[in-house]
C-alpha cells in the first residue's frame, strides 16, 4: 500500500477533527482510492469431472470389494475357530467322559499338579427365567458341577447367578444336589451344606453304609476318603457384588462418624475380612460357561486374584470345560504381582 500524499493527508485530517462531516463518504473512498493495492483476482478450482461419473463408480466398486474380502476373510476365521473348538470340544468329551462316576473323575483329576480348594463358577437364565424349564435347567446344572467337584475332591463350590433365582430356590437346590451326590456316590455321599449371604445353611451329614468283612482294604480306604469328605456350596447373585461393598462402606462410614470405630482403623485388611464373612472368600478359579468373558456383575472384591478360565465359543454346561479349567489352573503361575 503506497502512503497517502501530504495533500490528501491534511484532508483526512481535517475531516477527522470535524467528526468526518467534512467529506462524505464515498468522497474519502475517492480520496484514498489510488492509495489502495489493487484486488487479485480469484481464480476459481474446479475439480474436473467425469462426464460420465467413471472415477466416483470406480471408487465405490474398490471399497466395496475390500469390504467384502475383509468380511470374507473374518467370517471364514470364525468358521474355523468354531469347528476347530467343537472338535476339541467332542474330542475332550469322549476322552474324558465321567459316566457318573467318581472313580473315573478322581482318575482325569489325578495326574494334575494342584486342584482349587475354591472353584466359582458362573450360570446364566436364559429367556429371564420363563417357565419352569428353564429353572429346572438351571438347578440342574448347579447339582452336576456340584457333583464334579465332591468326586474331584474340592471342598467348596460357588455358584453366581445374575438374577438371584438360585437364591431364592434355595432349599430345592439343595435337594436337587443331595439327590444327584447320591446319584453318583450311592449311599456314601459326601456331607453337605448350601448357603447364600443373609441366608441360613442347609445341611446334610452325608450318607453312610457299613461295609461287609470280606471288603478288601483298598475298598475300605476308598470308602472312609469318601464319608470323610464336605462338599460347601455358596449361592450368589448380583446383590452380593457391588451393592455389598456399598453397604459395607455406609456401615463403616456411620461407625466412624458415631465413635465406634477409628478411622485409621478402616484398612484393606478389615474391608477383606468383613466381606469374606457376609459374602464369600476368594475363589481360586473362576470358571465361565459362556462363549466370551462376561462377569454380568459378578463380586468385584473376590476376583482379584482369581483365575479365570473360559473355552470360546462354548455355549453349555459341560464336563469337558470343567475338566479342562482345573487343567489349566494346574499349570497356571500365580505370580501376585511378582
Amino acid at each position: 500500500m503506497m502512503a497517502l500524499g501530504s495533500r490528501e493527508a491534511e484532508i483526512l485530517r481535517r475531516d477527522g477533527k470535524q467528526e468526518h462531516k467534512l467529506l462524505t463518504p464515498e468522497q474519502r473512498l475517492k480520496l484514498i482510492d489510488p492509495y489502495l493495492p489493487a484486488p487479485k483476482a480469484k481464480i476459481a478450482q474446479v475439480e474436473p469431472r467425469s462426464r460420465f461419473g467413471v472415477r466416483r463408480l470406480l471408487r465405490t466398486g474398490l471399497h466395496v470389494l475390500l469390504y467384502t474380502i475383509i468380511h470374507t476373510i473374518f467370517s471364514l476365521y470364525i468358521k474355523l475357530r468354531i469347528a476347530y473348538h467343537a472338535v476339541l470340544d467332542r474330542i475332550y468329551s469322549v476322552v474324558y467322559y465321567h459316566h457318573h462316576t467318581p472313580e473315573l473323575i478322581e482318575r482325569d483329576v489325578k495326574g494334575l499338579s494342584r486342584l482349587p480348594k475354591h472353584l466359582s463358577v458362573i450360570l446364566s437364565l436364559e429367556d429371564n427365567g420363563r417357565g419352569g424349564a428353564e429353572l429346572e435347567r438351571l438347578v440342574s446344572e448347579a447339582a452336576e458341577i456340584a457333583a464334579w467337584c465332591a468326586s474331584a475332591g474340592i471342598p467348596r463350590l460357588s455358584i453366581y447367578e445374575k438374577t438371584g433365582i438360585l437364591k431364592g430356590y434355595h432349599a430345592e437346590t439343595h435337594r436337587a444336589v443331595v439327590r444327584k451326590l447320591a446319584a453318583y456316590f450311592g449311599p456314601n455321599y459326601p456331607a453337605l451344606s448350601v448357603n447364600a449371604p443373609h441366608t441360613p445353611s442347609i445341611e446334610t451329614p452325608g450318607g453312610t453304609l457299613p461295609l461287609s468283612r470280606s471288603s478288601s482294604s483298598s475298598s475300605l480306604s476308598s470308602s472312609v476318603e469318601t464319608t470323610q469328605r464336605h462338599l460347601s456350596i455358596t449361592l450368589l447373585a448380583a446383590e452380593d457384588g457391588r451393592d455389598s461393598i456399598v453397604d459395607l462402606t455406609k456401615t463403616l462410614a456411620e461407625m466412624a462418624q458415631r465413635g465406634k470405630i477409628s478411622p485409621s482403623d478402616i484398612s484393606i485388611d478389615l474391608v477383606d475380612a468383613e466381606l469374606n464373612e457376609s459374602v464369600m472368600s476368594e475363589p481360586d478359579l473362576l470358571i465361565l460357561f459362556s462363549p466370551s468373558v462376561e462377569l454380568q456383575g459378578y463380586p468385584p472384591w473376590q476376583i482379584r486374584l482369581t483365575e479365570i478360565f473360559h473355552v470360546p465359543d462354548n455355549q453349555e454346561v459341560g464336563y469337558q470345560v470343567f475338566y479342562r479349567a482345573l487343567a489349566s489352573f494346574a499349570k497356571a503361575q500365580m505370580r501376585f504381582g511378582r
